[in-house]
């Protein structure tokens, strides 16, 4: 069931796109999730093509300002956060909400560390 106690999910062995699709649903039903060891969260495909795919992504900017966004986040508990966005409706006050319930991390930090954590078994890489 739902709880006010946050969700905590560790990252290693799950698929990017299926972890975020459940911890979006899971947001939006107002549960506090917390997703440590981001940089352990698998992308499917190759190497190269996902490479490729965010060398991309880092071309597109405005072209009069390139400060003006859209912002290229690197670090892997940001490309998750921002997957996660991708995910709600982040312009709506129930999204915005939504989304000030996740926390994303690289590792474990110490609040995260004592407590035990969850695994997603159908975002899990086969």
């Amino acid at each position: 069931g739902l709880s006010t106690k946050p969700l905590i999910i560790d990252g290693r062995g799950h698929l990017m796109g299926r972890l975020a699709a459940i911890v979006a649903k899971t947001l939006l039903m107002n549960q506090r999730v917390v997703v440590v060891r981001c940089e352990e969260i698998n992308i499917s495909g190759s190497f190269y093509r996902n490479k490729v795919k965010y060398l991309d992504f880092l071309r597109k900017r405005t072209n009069t300002n390139p400060a003006r966004g859209p912002y290229h986040l690197r670090s892997p508990s940001n490309i998750f956060w921002r997957v996660v966005r991708g995910m709600l409706p982040h312009k709506t006050k129930r999204g915005r909400l939504s989304l000030n319930f996740l926390k994303t991390f690289e590792g474990i930090p110490p609040p995260w560390d004592a407590r035990q954590r969850k695994v997603v078994p159908r975002a899990l890489k086969v």
